[in-house]
């Protein structure tokens, strides 16, 4: 018997979260596991130049939070990407609370297909990714 069960059915509007608190050692550490050192992301002084007029957080950090609440929350554990689409509205920064959000759009109970609705909202509210997401839910034996 697994420690991880696996779900029968999902329920349209079915919803989970997970929020972070972005930090400076968020977006180093993002640097060193991808080696995306772009200035945008390191260099104050070049990011105080771009339209972000300062430095920004990675997108995929955005992304990541998205895969862990489909991972842990909704559908949860054992599920495992086939699609996800990702639209970065506005950027992210060192000190944003962000939530990322999963909704249950549709379900192939057939083929154990889950579609989500996705987005990631910051502490104002104010939606920074949107996006969809369709995985493969196993059943867990």
């Amino acid at each position: 018997m697994s420690n991880y069960p696996s779900r029968d059915d999902f329920t349209i509007g079915e919803k989970a979260q997970l929020s972070r608190t972005i930090t400076e050692a968020d977006i180093a550490a993002m640097a060193e596991v991808t080696g995306d050192y772009n200035p945008v992301h390191m260099d104050e002084a070049f990011a105080a130049k771009t339209r972000f007029k300062g430095r920004i957080a990675h997108g995929v950090f955005s992304a990541g939070l998205i895969s862990a609440v489909l991972g842990t929350k909704l559908p949860g554990p054992g599920a495992v990407y086939l699609k996800q689409t990702l639209n970065f509205l506005h950027p992210v920064r060192a000190g944003d609370r962000v939530t990322a959000e999963a909704e249950v759009s549709a379900w192939r109970a057939d083929k154990r297909i889950v579609t989500l609705k996705t987005r990631v909202f910051n502490q104002d509210e104010k939606d920074v990714v949107e996006g969809e997401a369709v995985l493969l839910v196993d059943k867990m034996e």
